[in-house]
Parts: structure tokens; C-alpha cells; sequence
């Protein structure tokens, strides 16, 4: 497993041998599936809209009703929400640019020897994972045929939490999971990523492409 960074300004992925991947696959080694987030379901899902929108809207109401309990009227009302009213819409504007930026910059490939993750918004970083070094992988599916897909690395096999989020599993931090996040189709992208785990080979993989560089509301399913 290996990766490497692209310094800003630098474009790597221009010059890719083949979309998302540094280099043309060896021979033997055949594209079972390539992808990326649904921005919406990662901005919803990963950047928490969902959670920042309910508690700008529990502000808003208080303040509201805070001046209405000290005697003010509606107009009062509206000129306290003012200012409360961009801050909330700045907020999930930023929210939803950085989870667009995060789906339009990452690119999933699943071989049937590697799953490579091209991700990275300033700094480009594709992370290669021979599937020999993968223990298994977990679906957490979501609406709409969404969903999550954690791989399991091996004893010994560590990415850093920071080096990979938000393509990564929540709350797996001493442990950090590579995940595909908020995919579409994500229960088939399992079964075939699973179905290249059961046939991964145990010897190292010859000529290896080079790498360029809150709790779940149900629980994971383990697919291998």
C-alpha cells in the first residue's frame, strides 16, 4: 500500500494514463468498477447539512421567541433574525461547496487486484490498496441506493485519519478505514469489490501501479 502527493498547482491527474489511476493496469488485472461520492448524499451525509440546518433553525426559532416573550413585536422579531439569517446561509453554502469540491476532485477505482482512491481538493493524493493487504469490506447503505463501503486493512496496514478524511469511515480514527463515500449503486460496487477480495491473490502483486499521491444509524454490513 503506498501513495503519493501532487503539491499544489501541479495537476496530475492530467496526465493519467487512464482516468483515476497513475498508470495503465498490468495485464492480468482487469476495471471491475469506478466512481465517485454523490455530492449531495456527502454533503447531507458527511458535512452534516442535515444537522447544521436543524440547529440554525432551533437558533432562529429561540431568538425569535425570545423577543416575543420580552414584549416585541413581529417586526422586532424579523429585525433580530437579521443577522442570524446570512450566518446560517454562509455556513451551508460553505458546507456545500467543500462537499461538490470533495465528489468533483475524487475518483474510485476497483480492479480486481486494487482498489486505488484519487482524491484530494489542494493537494492531490491517490492511495493504492492491493486487495492482498485487505482484511474485508463493510456496506453501510443509505437511501436512494447510496452508500458507504469501509475496506478493513491488514495488521500492520495504516493510513493516517487525517490523510484520508472525508474518505473515510466515521469514527475509526486509532484504526483509520479508507472508505468510498456516499456511492451510488453501492450494494452491486460491494458485492463485486467483495467477489475481488475472495479472489485476491496471496503473493505480491507484480508490476504494481505506483500510487500518486457520529455513529451509524444502522449498523455496517460486513460483506468479506
Amino acid at each position: 500500500m503506498s501513495h503519493r502527493h501532487t503539491p499544489p498547482g501541479q495537476h496530475e491527474h492530467e496526465f493519467e494514463a487512464a482516468h483515476g489511476l497513475p498508470e495503465a493496469l498490468p495485464a492480468g488485472e482487469r476495471l471491475l468498477w469506478q466512481g465517485a461520492p454523490d455530492w449531495r448524499a456527502l454533503a447531507w451525509h458527511v458535512f452534516h447539512v442535515r444537522e447544521v440546518l436543524v440547529y440554525f433553525a432551533l437558533l432562529l426559532g429561540w431568538r425569535a421567541l425570545d423577543v416575543g416573550l420580552a414584549g416585541g413585536g413581529p417586526g422586532q422579531a424579523l429585525l433580530a433574525l437579521l443577522w442570524l439569517t446570512p450566518l446560517a446561509a454562509l455556513a451551508l453554502g460553505l458546507l456545500g461547496v467543500l462537499a461538490w469540491l470533495s465528489a468533483r476532485t475524487a475518483v474510485y477505482t476497483v480492479t480486481t487486484r486494487r482498489t486505488v482512491m484519487r482524491v484530494g481538493i489542494v493537494l492531490s493524493v491517490t492511495f493504492n490498496l492491493p486487495h492482498r493487504q485487505v482484511d474485508g469490506v463493510a456496506l453501510r447503505p443509505r437511501a436512494n441506493g447510496r452508500g458507504d463501503l469501509a475496506l478493513q486493512l491488514a495488521p500492520g496496514e495504516r493510513i493516517g485519519w487525517l490523510h484520508l478524511w472525508p474518505h473515510a469511515r466515521p469514527w475509526r480514527v486509532r484504526r483509520p478505514e479508507p472508505a468510498l463515500r456516499c456511492i451510488p449503486d453501492a450494494a452491486r460496487v460491494g458485492a463485486l469489490l467483495s467477489q475481488a477480495l475472495a479472489e485476491r491473490p496471496l503473493a505480491p502483486l507484480a508490476a504494481a501501479p505506483a500510487a500518486v499521491a457520529r455513529p451509524a444509524a444502522r449498523p455496517d454490513t460486513a460483506l468479506a
